[in-house]
Order: C-alpha cells, then sequence, then structure tokens
C-alpha cells in the first residue's frame, strides 16, 4: 500500500484552516491558518511541502443536510482551486466542527487556532470514512 499525504482545508471568506494527515497514520493535525485572499499560492506551496497527494475541503450545509450561501461560495472557491492546484478533492461535510474545535480548545488549551483545528477534524472525519462513502470535488 503506497502511503500518501492529505491536506483538510475549512475555507471561509477571511481565512482558512490547514491540516495534514499521512494515510499510514490516519490521524490528522493542524498545521496552521492562512489568509484567504492569496491562499492557492500558499496552499500550492503547502501541498508540495507536505508531499500532498489529496485535498479534503470541509462542505458547509445547514443542521437540515441543505446548500447555504456559504457552501455555494466555497464549491465556487474550490472550483478555481481545482484549476491551480492539480491534486484529487474531497469533499467532507463539516457540519458542527467549528463548534467542536471550539469546545477542543477550551477543554485542553490547545495551541492550535479554531480554523486550524476544524480543519483537523474534518480531515480526521474523511479518514474515518469508508472509501466508498467519500466524495470527489
Amino acid at each position: 500500500m503506497e502511503i500518501s499525504q492529505l491536506l483538510g482545508l475549512d475555507v471561509g471568506h477571511k481565512r482558512i484552516g490547514v491540516a495534514r494527515a499521512s494515510s499510514l497514520a490516519m490521524l490528522a493535525e493542524p498545521l496552521r491558518t492562512i489568509p484567504t485572499d492569496g491562499a492557492l499560492d500558499k496552499l500550492k506551496e503547502l501541498a508540495k511541502e507536505y508531499n500532498a497527494a489529496t485535498v479534503v475541503v470541509g462542505l458547509p450545509r445547514n443542521l437540515q443536510g441543505d446548500d447555504t450561501q456559504q457552501t455555494t461560495w466555497v464549491r465556487e472557491w474550490v472550483d478555481e482551486a481545482k484549476k491551480q492546484i492539480e491534486l484529487p478533492f474531497y469533499w467532507q461535510d463539516e457540519a458542527l466542527t467549528s463548534a467542536v474545535a471550539e469546545a477542543e480548545l477550551q477543554a485542553h488549551e490547545h495551541p492550535h487556532d479554531i480554523d486550524a483545528l476544524a480543519a483537523a477534524i474534518i480531515l480526521q472525519d474523511f479518514l474515518d470514512s469508508l472509501e466508498s462513502e467519500r466524495v470527489p470535488c
């Protein structure tokens, strides 16, 4: 089995949380948060630095699972990202990840910021999912 690296993203209008994981360790770790403006160049650098083979993006929806304005915006952002970062992209439902990340930060006083931790939660959810459940962007 080939070991690959994955990047996880929690995409927002102002900031993008970034996480990484190895397909061998299957454990996501928060990396950093970057400004959304100019993020594609930084993400290309990170993909190269970590030798990423896959990008996982949190898909925001409301609690009923319906698309929102944010969903539409993130889908458009990913369409642009895919033109510049030539890797497979996958969606991962991000329901409640920010709330879980905030609770985790408060409970354990992590040195990471909330956006990077949310990206790690999104990526971990992806890693824990069955391959048959994974949705390409």
